[in-house]
């Protein structure tokens, strides 16, 4: 039986065209029973075909329960015409009885491709093929490439800077891989994005890229002074067609694809950091724009009761930099270190959220206290100038009592206990006490000797099984190095069958254990301590030459990766498992010990 949903009416489009392409404009109805549907005006846009009603039927049996559903589509095939944005108002049907409107579409036209005079951007969506990118022709730096821009080049220290770097293409892009590299003088934080990238069509100099935004990092400068963020070298690999030259051959298969590696560089970027003016003395690091706020727990306790204050930091800038504002209590107030709380996200103009600190004090003497303001100095962006905010005062009444606030400083400090004051006068242990006769001394006694020998003994005894535990790790080193390749043809023939099996994700982790373990075990040094960064050196050591140890990073970097890269999955599995078993072959052969 047909499920009772919501009538929905949808209209669905491209959101970016070229001028002169040919798109679908679709009308969804999730009902069959309609009638009397009305389009509307499309206004920009030549209309080729259209509409073409088509009906969809489904159904599904899940545990014993049926249920089905259906729909009507309005089609119509348009084509793109004057650049601009364009928006298509809604449409109207009457359904199950009830007239009911679409969505409007907002439709962004991008002129053509000066360069051919024709649509270059290839299919939205997708790092696809373009038409004007040949197959077999020399990828060239206007073919693909990396902006790196800063959303501000002249600001002042500590203000956030959003660092994007973005990828423009015309050809079919499979791989990129590229490290931030450290930047001196910023405090750095990356902006979390979706790992599988979404790419859109975009004009940029007179040509329709396939776009899209490959990180971005918040950047608060920490010096002042022209400060250059360098340039970084992606590494990306472009699967390319290739046609035969045998006409049958083409005819029947149509040619196939290469993998064609690039090196993509971005270009440096100068920033213009000005100092700030003159700091006051009570400066507390922030800059940007922020509110405080502050609570105390009671103002009326007893001796020895804990006195909590919280104060709220809230707004958007340099968060993570700022001091710990300074809450002057009492002189005889116990005071411990406050308590801090972050709850911020990182956005372009910064760190946004808030900043909790919790101040505890205990009062040990009964009176009347005032805890004066706190004060919170930061420097305003919007009016390039210092703000101090205050709290309010808080007055304390004390009255002498038997408070105890032992759990809530354990709480607050993670301490088991806390001692409790005004008790320094300590009870004298009463029982009775042996008394010994005058001269007679442990001095000269047996006791007195054993003292020293068997101190010595042991000494002697912990310095024999040093040396002998130290030989039998040494014997272990020079096996574990022995074993190294059966170890490593093992795990690699376990990797293939995980391939037999299709298991990708299992295989490419079998195969980077084994090439990791490898070396790891071939030079008895632990894998957490090995990296790309240092393994040429350590490698270098062992007498291997500069090409096999950059063939060892390329078989690793290859298994990265085709681990996350579109396509034949079959194929770049075998690809990487040959490659992995040849590179242990040779290394094999190389290392000397």
């Amino acid at each position: 039986m047909q499920a009772a949903n919501k009538v929905t009416f949808t209209a669905s489009a491209p959101d970016v065209v070229v001028s002169g392409d040919q798109f679908r404009l679709e009308f969804t109805v999730n009902t069959q029973q309609v009638k009397d549907f009305r389009a509307p005006s499309i206004s920009g846009f030549d209309v080729l075909m259209g509409p073409s009603r088509s009906q969809q039927s489904s159904t599904q049996i899940i545990n014993g329960k049926v249920s089905s559903s259906r729909s009507i589509t309005f089609t119509y095939i348009l084509m793109a015409g004057k650049e601009g944005t364009y928006t298509i108002p809604a449409a109207s049907i009457e359904a199950e009885g009830e007239k009911i409107f679409s969505n409007s579409i907002q439709i962004k036209v991008l002129p053509a491709d000066q360069s051919t005079g024709g649509n270059a951007g290839g299919k939205q969506g997708g790092a696809s093929s373009s038409r004007s990118q040949q197959a077999g022709s020399k990828i060239t730096k206007d073919d693909l490439f990396i902006t790196a821009t800063a959303s501000k080049t002249t600001v002042h220290e500590q203000e956030a800077i959003l660092l994007t770097y973005k990828v423009y293409t015309l050809v079919n892009l499979r791989q990129l891989y590229g490290k931030m590299p450290d930047l001196k003088g910023f405090h750095t934080q990356e902006v979390q994005l979706p790992q599988q990238k979404t790419f859109k069509l975009e004009h940029y100099k007179g040509r329709n890229y396939n776009t899209t935004v490959w990180s971005q990092y918040i950047l608060f400068p920490q010096q002042t002074g022209k400060l250059e963020i360098p340039s970084i070298t992606f590494d990306g690999v472009i699967a390319q067609q290739t046609f035969s030259e045998d006409p049958f051959d083409a005819f029947f298969n149509g040619g196939g694809y290469v993998e064609v590696k690039k090196k993509i560089v971005t270009p440096k970027l100068t920033i213009n950091v000005e100092p700030l003016p003159a700091k006051p003395a009570n400066f507390s690091g922030g800059v940007g724009d922020f509110k405080i706020s502050s609570s105390i727990n009671a103002t009326e306790v007893k001796t020895n009761d804990a006195v909590t204050i919280k104060l709220t930091l809230s707004g958007v800038g340099n968060m993570k930099l700022i001091n710990t504002p300074e809450v002057k209590f009492p002189q005889d107030f116990e005071i411990y270190d406050p308590k801090v709380t972050d709850n911020y996200d990182l956005t372009n103009n910064g760190l946004s959220g808030t900043k909790t600190f919790e101040y505890l004090a205990i009062p040990r003497h009964a009176g009347n206290f005032t805890i004066p303001p706190i004060e919170f100095t930061y420097f305003d962006l919007k009016s390039n100038s210092y703000k101090t905010l205050k709290t309010q005062a808080y007055n304390l009444k004390v009255e002498k009592g038997q408070g105890n606030a032992d759990q809530v400083i354990s709480d607050f400090t993670n301490k088991e206990s806390v001692k409790v004051l005004g008790k320094d006068i300590r009870f004298i242990k009463l029982g009775d006490t042996t008394l010994y006769p005058k001269g007679k001394f442990f001095f000269g006694t047996v006791g007195y000797y054993l003292w020293y020998i068997i101190p010595l003994l042991l000494f002697v005894v912990f310095v024999i099984l040093y040396r002998n535990r130290a030989k039998e790790n040494a014997n272990v080193a020079k096996m574990k190095t022995k074993k190294a390749n059966k170890v490593a043809t093992k795990r690699m023939k376990l990797a293939g069958k995980l391939l037999a099996e299709n298991k990708k994700n299992e295989f490419y982790d079998e195969v980077l254990k084994a090439l990791w373990g490898y070396i790891s075990d071939k030079l008895s040094i632990p894998v957490s301590q090995l990296s790309k960064d240092n393994i040429e050196a350590e490698l270098a050591k062992y007498g291997v030459s500069e090409e096999l140890v950059k063939e060892f990073i390329a078989a690793l970097n290859e298994c990265e990766f085709a681990r996350y890269a579109p396509g034949n999955e079959s194929e770049a599995m075998d690809k990487v498992y040959s490659a992995s078993v040849e590179i242990i072959s040779k290394m094999e052969n190389n290392i000397k010990h």
